[in-house]
């Protein structure tokens, strides 16, 4: 059941403080962060630490199964990224793949509930939601143990002290969270996985007091052996068994092969402001684009409360997801057009005009990630780094999947694969799947940075757009511009707005052709923002989530 957020009438203000700030979904993992810092780490270590702590008190949202992703910008003035995504198996070919859910009598459960699936079809089925299949080797391990390598003061032990206590000791569970739990139930159907996060087979109730040993143990034993246990050692072995034992192809090899990436940031300059992206396989691009189109279209001209400014950002943001979920696949397997380019965004503006455009497609096939759920969160220290983390196993608690008695449950990313062998997105061995993971960063002024990102599946970059143009456009407070109420274009073609806009927006909409319609809260995504302006610091978090904000 979803959380009644409406009821909730708080007002809340941006949070300052002097030598760090760190928000977050959840106020312990924000402590968490908050701890860190005041032992002497850096915002590389708070991040860390902070992401630690969200697998443990949200774990319905992230984990060690998953994958992670990092922007920032150092003290030094560097403005780089980290990526810790996996790929697929070095025997998931489509005809494995095709040939194991033909003789597996339980592929139907793979799919879900409105998935429409039967073994005999399977010659037509599209790439499993859940179960083996879906798992691609998770990068969360490493990424954390290099993210402190490369950048932070401490060590990956110091980080993972509060995150072990949480999960050893116990804590409270939290509103938003114990509703995402309650999918457990059904989800979870393996006894280990069963007793690793249900209690007396039920999810855990609001402000119920939990701990997760199985998976504090884990987090001792990467305290103590480093990373490499979760590739080359006994939980390296753990994951790949409980893949196999599922039916499907990771091995200790597939583990062991991996490592984290480096890669260079995509930028564009949107009205003034400098916006930092991961590249492809993320879908940074359809943020950037749609920036691109929107400031082309002059959409940030328009009064904040007019049904002009959702409408030209909206199909500025149709025609990028359009783009982006057509061409945006691992590099390293497909050429990748320049969709972040002035050019590129000067000719499709022009396919722009005052009425809503319906000649689009959205969505990457049987991919289901419009509403997938992560954690995102930002730090910023004293010393000028500003860093903006993502950690995710996709959707909730992943394939269903946990591996033995770690307590780790296992990501279902593969699911964003295609089983169509023309589609850029194709499954191949090794191969990294479309990944909606983006945390951004943005450059306001020379000494004025934020970290930033929206979590949420295909949210994210309609989320990144929104909260750009806020502060950009509009001159919003951080804290106002997570606040105000979002809008979100759909797969089904729809228009959704936050029941907070007025009325008259919504007709007007409806007049230039949009189909519109209402959505819960919880669907607008989960924001948080850091700032660094000239050595004052700042942050906000979302109010659809148990967010806090807090500083030192």
């Amino acid at each position: 059941m979803e959380p009644d957020l409406d009821r909730f009438a708080s007002r809340r203000s941006t949070v300052y403080g002097k030598r760090g700030v760190v928000a977050t979904s959840q106020p312990l993992a924000s402590q968490a962060g908050i701890e860190t810092l005041r032992d002497g780490g850096n915002a590389f270590d708070a991040a860390v630490a902070t992401a630690a702590a969200l697998n443990v008190v949200e774990p319905t949202s992230t984990g060690l199964g998953g994958d992670a992703f990092a922007l920032y910008k150092t003290a030094d003035g560097d403005v780089g990224a980290m990526r810790a995504c996996g790929g697929a198996p070095a025997d998931a070919t489509i005809e494995n793949v095709r040939s194991a859910l033909a003789a597996d009598d339980d592929a139907a459960s793979y799919y879900p509930d409105d998935g429409g699936y039967a073994v005999d079809d399977v010659e037509e089925a599209g790439m499993p939601f859940y179960g083996p299949h879906a798992v691609t080797v998770p990068g969360t391990a490493r990424g954390w143990e290099a993210t402190i390598e490369k950048h932070g003061r401490l060590t990956l032990s110091d980080a993972l002290e509060p995150a072990i206590r949480y999960a050893t000791e116990g804590y409270p569970v939290s509103e938003v969270i114990a509703s995402h739990w309650a999918g457990a139930e059904d989800l979870f159907t393996d006894d280990h996985a069963r007793e690793a996060y249900l209690f007396d087979d039920e999810a855990p109730t609001v402000g119920q007091e939990v701990t997760l040993p199985r998976l504090g143990r884990s987090m001792e034993r990467i305290a103590e052996e480093g990373a490499d246990v979760v590739y080359e050692g006994e939980i390296g072995e753990a994951i790949a068994a409980e893949v196999q034992r599922a039916g499907g192809f990771m091995t200790v090899d597939d583990l062991a092969s991996f490592e984290v990436e480096w890669p260079d940031p995509v930028s564009t300059t949107y009205n003034g402001a400098e916006v930092y992206e991961l590249p492809p396989n993320n879908q940074g691009l359809i943020a950037l684009e749609a920036l691109n189109i929107a400031e082309e279209l002059g959409a940030g001209e328009y009064d904040y409360d007019s049904a002009e400014r959702v409408h030209y950002f909206a199909e500025a943001l149709k025609l990028a997801f359009h783009d982006g979920h057509r061409y945006i696949t691992d590099p390293a397997h497909e050429e990748i057009p320049p969709l972040a380019s002035d050019e590129w965004a000067a000719k499709r503006a022009a396919e722009v005009g005052e009425r809503a455009n319906h000649d689009v497609s959205f969505g990457v096939p049987d991919a289901d990630a419009e509403d997938a759920d992560t954690v995102l969160l930002t730090v910023a220290d004293d010393k000028g780094n500003v860093v903006s983390f993502i950690n995710s196993r996709f959707a909730g608690f992943g394939s269903g999947l946990v591996a033995g008695d770690t307590g780790i449950a296992l990501q279902n990313r593969g699911a964003s694969f295609s089983l169509d062998p023309e589609h850029p997105n194709s499954l191949e061995p090794g191969k990294r799947p479309f990944h909606t993971l983006i945390p951004g960063l943005i450059r306001f002024d020379e000494d004025d940075w934020a970290a930033f990102g929206v979590m949420g599946g295909y949210m994210q970059p309609q989320g990144h757009v929104q909260t750009v143009s806020n502060m950009v456009d509009y001159g919003m407070p951080l804290q106002r511009a997570l606040d105000e109420p979002r809008w979100r274009y759909r797969e089904s073609g729809e228009l959704a707005l936050e029941p907070r806009f007025d009325d008259d927006v919504a007709a007007k909409l409806v007049r230039k052709g949009h189909d519109v319609q209402l959505l819960s809260p919880v669907l607008f995504g989960g924001a948080q923002i850091a700032r660094d302006e000239a050595g004052t610091l700042s942050a906000a978090t979302e109010p659809r989530k148990d967010g806090s904000a807090q500083g030192r």
